[in-house]
């Protein structure tokens, strides 16, 4: 039940890019991308990511959908991440 628990209360790391229209370069339609909490960018309307460029940028939050990963996949992909 903590397990449980645990992961309920955790927040997403990762988001899918719904929309990359204007920044095709910089983000890739249905692709995972590593998210980065940034309290001051949400109040604001923007999510922060890594995007291909392999850098942190902020972009609207309506291209994202943030999702929840079993906990060993957020492991893999935050050790395979650059960050």
């Amino acid at each position: 039940m903590v397990d449980k628990q645990v992961k309920e209360n955790r927040l997403p790391q990762f988001g899918l890019c719904l929309n990359n229209e204007g920044y095709p370069v910089s983000l890739e339609v249905g692709k995972v991308y590593r998210v980065i909490r940034d309290t001051k960018a949400a109040n604001h309307g923007y999510i922060r990511v890594i995007d291909e460029s392999g850098e942190d940028y902020a972009y609207t939050t309506n291209r994202f959908h943030l999702i929840q990963l079993p906990i060993a996949i957020e492991k893999a992909l935050l050790a395979a991440s650059p960050r």
